[in-house]
Parts: structure tokens; sequence; C-alpha cells
């Protein structure tokens, strides 16, 4: 079976043994599947020769010849030698240097039909020469029909003379080694065997089997598109890389058939007194989005089933009181509800915003983080236990072992991609099968979406409440720092108040923190008719409290900041944020930043501040932050420059590691990937093998990425 070959273990393909197995083994390469579903980076035309006399310095080219004479020169650099040749075709005769490559004089010898690919270079008195070529000796073919670069498949030529895959160098594997690798496994790969892309599909879309494919994607026909090729557009790549998503997706769906035949213990119901309560506890109206996202929650609360549900907004958008309205449901059903947050502050802001909101109700709150004291939590955990707290708030403390509910039956996770995957599992695990709500104010682009939340219904808040404005951005360079400076001075003259943003970098955050120091203390003498304070992560928890409530009562008029106030910090009188160093920022981080004014009825500023000389992609983030304020826009251009490997900052956010498929430039067929796979494991018409295709990918591929 194709299978059995594909899941070979590499170091048992010829040439590659235990060493070059573990170099790819690092590159994610552990079978023969995984190999030929990795994409040369790009390709080249080697199959157009060109005349020795038509070679012209500067030039890239591939000739073919006869070697006329090769060996070994010595040079005057002690053990450093070269091998040369001087090969020959009807136009003429150029010389071919192979640099401390002394093992070329048992490969390359006189009377050899030889092909080569490399760049021409003038070397003085010895005129045109080709350093460093890749080459292959071309065998006497008895039929003389043998052309090089006809795609026919031989292996006489894999490195020249057609149109040829590079790849990336992995450990001691060369491109080189690789293409004979790749050739070699294509070889084994039987005429006929399993394809997951339906056989309806394939003959859709006109695509080849999975074998031609993975023969065309690698080893191209001389008559295909060099720039198809490299925009992976050919009908080979995009059917491999619509594979690749499809046996994701379908991964997903199944996921989400499966948890829908799980039962949870605790249903909520909702009638007319419930909907009372709810309405009870409400500071302010609903707008449309705000009222469409809860009432898709409230519907998952009334299932046999546990909820798996991601709440999108912007910053600013209102998840909170959606949240709280969630809760509250759970509770006047007689259940608890937990709310966890990434970082103290933001627990603690959670905290205070449902104290406030559910100020006068019947219900007992809680926060539990690593600052409350042993005290505290020896009354409070047994309260938890008992049932008699009925909302608890707190960061990742609340995963803790000994943190016990009574009846869990929502748990609502805020920020949840900088959570693991194990941290959000946990808290679910302390309900039996509770709803999970997880929020998040990074808008995630859609093609994200589908792929590290595609077992998740989704719900999107898009727009700001009512009377808040979209805040105004000003990109400037730091030579026009005297005119920011005279903007702080009016706004605070205004009695508004004003953020300045320090990076803090982890790899010099010594160096950072100590310039975030000394700026805190230039401010301070400019506007020392001003009160001007300094936070970071490193002072201790109540030294933050106390400057952040202080900023907060409006004591303090300038806040000089790390991104700790990234989160968590809800000022309606800061009107406008300086970000210093704006080019060292992602552009998300940025757009979180941002969202930290614009909080309240008046109008506020963001300036991004940015020292030369600055990057293409530092300009690209900051035009994109000045031309738009929403969250949507800015995550997909941030995934547009980022890639998705670096659009949360970290892998724990549980993205996948797909093979072929890439997903800024292949949106397209990621979408059709989802709604094929979504259709066909709902109306049950998955094949049995191709299930077990999927489970057992799954399993080798994707086993830790968990949901709640």
């Amino acid at each position: 079976m194709a299978e059995d070959v594909l899941q070979l273990p590499l170091q048992f393909l010829k040439g590659v043994g235990p060493r070059k197995a573990a170099d790819l083994k690092k590159a994610g390469l552990n079978t023969v599947e995984d190999l030929l579903f990795r994409f040369p980076r790009r390709y080249e035309d080697r199959s157009r020769l060109q005349s020795i006399i038509s070679l012209r310095p500067g030039m890239t080219a591939a000739i073919s010849g006869e070697v006329l004479n090769a060996g070994l020169a010595h040079t005057r650099r002690p053990g450093f030698r070269l091998f040369q040749a001087l090969i020959q075709d009807a136009s003429g005769q150029i010389q071919v240097v192979w640099p401390n490559q002394a093992f070329l004089k048992d490969v390359i010898h006189a009377h050899q039909r030889i092909v080569l690919f490399g760049k021409v270079e003038f070397w003085g008195s010895r005129g045109l020469q080709i350093t460093d070529p890749e080459f292959e000796i071309i065998k006497d073919d008895p039929a003389g029909s043998r052309v090089p670069g006809d795609g026919s498949r031989q292996v006489d030529t894999l490195h020249t003379g057609r149109i040829v895959p590079v790849y990336e160098r992995t450990g001691s594997v060369t491109p080189n080694m690789q293409r004979r690798f790749v050739w070699q496994a294509l070889e084994q790969l039987p005429a006929e065997g399993f394809d997951p892309v339906p056989a309806d599909l394939l003959a859709r879309e006109q695509w080849p089997s999975r074998r031609d494919a993975l023969w065309q994607a690698h080893f191209p026909g001389a008559g295909t598109s060099i720039d198809a090729l490299n925009a992976f557009a050919t009908p080979a790549q995009r059917r491999l890389i619509f594979e690749d998503f499809f046996v994701f997706q379908t991964g997903l769906a199944l996921r989400r058939h499966e948890n829908a035949q799980v039962r949870k213990r605790l249903v909520s119901v909702v009638d007319d007194r419930i909907r009372g309560c709810a309405r009870a506890v409400l500071p302010f109206r609903l707008t449309a989005g705000q009222r469409d996202a809860l009432a898709e929650i409230v519907a998952d609360l009334q299932r046999p089933w546990p909820m798996q549900r991601l709440l999108q907004g912007d910053v600013g958008a209102g998840k909170t009181i959606v949240a709280i309205l969630a809760a509250v449901v759970a509770m006047e059903n007689g259940f608890q509800a937990a709310v966890m947050a990434p970082t103290e502050i933001l627990a603690e802001q959670h905290y205070r915003t449902v104290v406030k909101i559910l100020d006068g109700r019947p219900y007992r709150t809680a926060l539990l983080t690593g600052r409350v004291t042993a005290a505290t939590r020896r009354d409070l955990l047994p309260a938890i236990e008992r049932g008699d707290v009925n909302l608890v708030v707190g960061t990742q403390a609340l995963v803790q072992e000994h943190v016990k509910f009574k009846a869990l039956a929502l748990a609502v996770i805020d920020e949840q991609h900088r959570f693991g995957v194990v941290q959000r599992g946990t808290l679910a695990a302390k309900g039996l099968n509770p709803d999970v709500l997880v929020m998040t104010a990074t808008p995630i682009p859609r093609t994200l979406a589908l792929t590290e939340c595609g077992d998740m219904e989704v719900s999107v808040i898009r727009g700001l409440p009512p009377g808040r404005k979209p805040v105004r951005t000003l990109v400037k360079a730091d030579s026009r720092r005297d005119e920011v400076y005279a903007m702080i001075r009016e706004e605070i003259a205004r009695g508004r108040q004003v953020y300045v943003i320090y990076p803090l970098v982890e790899e010099s955050e010594k160096i950072d923190l100590k310039a975030a120091t000394a700026m805190a203390a230039e401010l301070a003498e400019v506007f020392s008719d001003f009160n001007v304070a300094l936070l970071h992560g490193r002072m201790k928890g109540d030294e933050k409290e106390r400057v952040m409530r202080a900023f907060a009562s409006g004591d303090l008029h300038l806040l000089v900041s790390t991104t700790v106030v990234e989160v968590g910090v809800d000022v309606a009188n800061a009107t406008l944020m300086v970000v210093e160093h704006a080019e060292r920022f992602g552009l998300s981080q940025l757009h979180q930043l941002r969202g930290r004014i614009g909080r309240g009825e008046h109008a506020s500023t963001c300036v991004l501040l940015y020292q030369a000389p600055w990057s293409d992609d530092a300009r690209a983030r900051l035009k994109a932050m000045a031309d738009t304020s929403d969250g949507f826009v800015i995550a997909e251009r941030d995934l547009q420059l980022r890639g998705p490997g670096d659009f949360f900052g970290t892998r724990q956010s549980g993205l996948p590691t797909l093979r072929a498929g890439d997903l800024v430039r292949d949106g397209d067929l990621l979408e059709r990937a989802y709604e094929e796979a979504r259709v066909r494991v709902d109306a049950g018409t998955l094949s049995t093998d191709l299930q077990t295709y999927v489970r057992s990918v799954w399993q080798r591929q994707f086993g830790l990425i968990t949901v709640g």
C-alpha cells in the first residue's frame, strides 16, 4: 500500500542514515510523507541550455558540453585547492572551478558529458569562468533519445538540464541531497494508492491524482510555467495544498461532530425571570453586535452539549459585559462561573468591573490570583468547593489542583492566545464538560480562525459602543519630539491624562528598563509642574497597584510605562498616548496599546515616535496603524507582514504545523477545504478509509492541539 511507503521512516531511504535523519527530524520531517509534502522553496529553470559563446559575466546559466580535461590545482593558500575542468560545446570552451572540493577528482573525468548550472564570472587573465556550479554527469543513452529537461522521470538529470526544485538546507542535508531523497521516495510510490481528496472533488477541479501531483510538484515537466510554480499555483501544487487543508479541516469537523455527542451535566434554562435578572444588571443598552453575540452564547448554554465558542471583538468592543450576562444566566440556574485572565492586572480589572456591574445583586464573587493572601485563600477555597461563591475571577491560579468547584457550568477564558492549551483544558476539566467561552481582543484573521479555532463556533462583535470615538493616529520622527511635548502639555492642561509607552524587549530587558527609567526622569524634569510616574513589570505587585490606582484616580498626569498596560488598564480620562521607538513594536501590540485610550467620551490621539533608520517592515506597520483603527483590518495586515507562525508571538496558541498550505497565500483553498469538510462530515458521507487516515494524521501531526 502507498501508506506503507509514506509512513516509512526517512532513515531507511537510501543515503539518509541516522545522522541525516536526525537533521531532517529537526525540520519536522520524520517520514516519507513528511518529505514529499515539504514543497521546494523555489524552482529554477535549468532546462534552457546556453551556448558557451553566449555567456556573459553576471549571468546564471545552464550549459552542456564535454569535459576536455579536469584535475586539482594548488594555490598559494596552504591547504586550499581548486578542482577545475575545461568544458567544450560546439561554440567554444570555458573554465569551471570548484573551490576546496578535492573529492571531485574521483567524480569528474575527461571525455564525460556534463550539464552545469552556475554563475558566470570574469577572472582577469583567466577570462570567463563558472564558479562552484551544480552539475550532472550525463550517462550514455544507447537509444540516443535522452534530452536533458524533457520532463521524463529519469534520474540522470536531477540538478541541471530541467526545471529544478530548490529545497531549504536542513543541517547536513543539502538541497542536492534532498532532491535525490525526494526522487527515491517518489519512485517507491505504487501506481494506485489511497487518496484523501474525494474522487468527485478531483473530477470537478480536474486535479491530478495524488501520485502524479507529487511528481509534478517536485519534478515538473519542461513545459510547466516557472512563474506558476514559484507562485505555488499549478494544478498539482494547489491540489496538494488543498489536501493539506482538507485533512486538517476534516479532523476539526469530526471533533466538532464528536463534541456535539458529548452531554454536559449542567444545562441552563432561560425564562422570563432570568431574562429580567440579566436586564437588571445592564448598565447601558447593548449594541447590535453585543446582542447578537449574547443570543448565540445563551442558545449554546441551553443546548445539551458543551459550548465551545470564540468571542472576538476589537479593543473596547464590549466583550466583558456579554460574558458577565452569560455568567448571570448560569448563576441564576444555580451554577458557578469562572473567568480566567492571563495577568493579575487584567484579572483585577475584570474583578472590579464584575463587582461594579453586579453591585446589589445576590451573587457572591471572588478574586483568586497569586497575590491573594494565605489566610484569604484558606477561607476562599472551601467556599468555592461548597458552591457558596458563584463567580470566581482569577489568573492561572484557577487551574491549580487544589481549586475545586461544586457546579462549574461556564468557563470564560480571556485573551485566550496567551494561555497554553493545557491550562485551558485544565480549567474546563474542573466542571463536568462545562460550557467554554474564550474571548480575544486581538482580532484573528479568518484564515487563522479556521485553523486555530476551527472546531469552535465564532461570534464577532464589530464596532464600538455608543459614544466611543476612533483614535487618531500620527506617525512622527523622533526629531519632532518638541511638537509631541507641546501636545502632552496641552492635553494635561485640558484636564486629561497621558501615557508614554517605552518598549521592553526580553533580550535587552536591562538596557530597555534603564532607558525607560531615564525617560521617566527626563519627563519628570520637562513636566515638573505635573505629576509623573513610572510603571514596569519588575515592580512589586503592591507598588504597581499603587501607581495604577493613582493614575486611575487622576492623581497622576503622565504615566511612563512599559507594555504592562497593554491589557487591563482602563482609564477613560487618558486621551493621549505616545509610543517611543514605535518601530520596534509589532502591529497587533501597537493596536492593543492604542486601545488603552479612547475609552471615554473625549477625542483621543496616539503618536507613534520612530527613530531612523527604520526598516521597510516598520514603515509598513506604522503606516497601517495610521491608516485604520479597525482591529480586524490590522489583524489581516499583521498576518501578511509577519506570517502565521509569528502572529501570536507564541506557538502555545495551537496553530497547526501545516505541511504544504500557507495561510496567507492559500486562503481561498482553506475556505473551500473548510466548507467541503464540514458538509461531508455533517452529511455522514466520509469513507471509513478517509476517517481512519484523518485520525492517524491528527495523532501524528496535531496530537497536542486541544481546545477547552
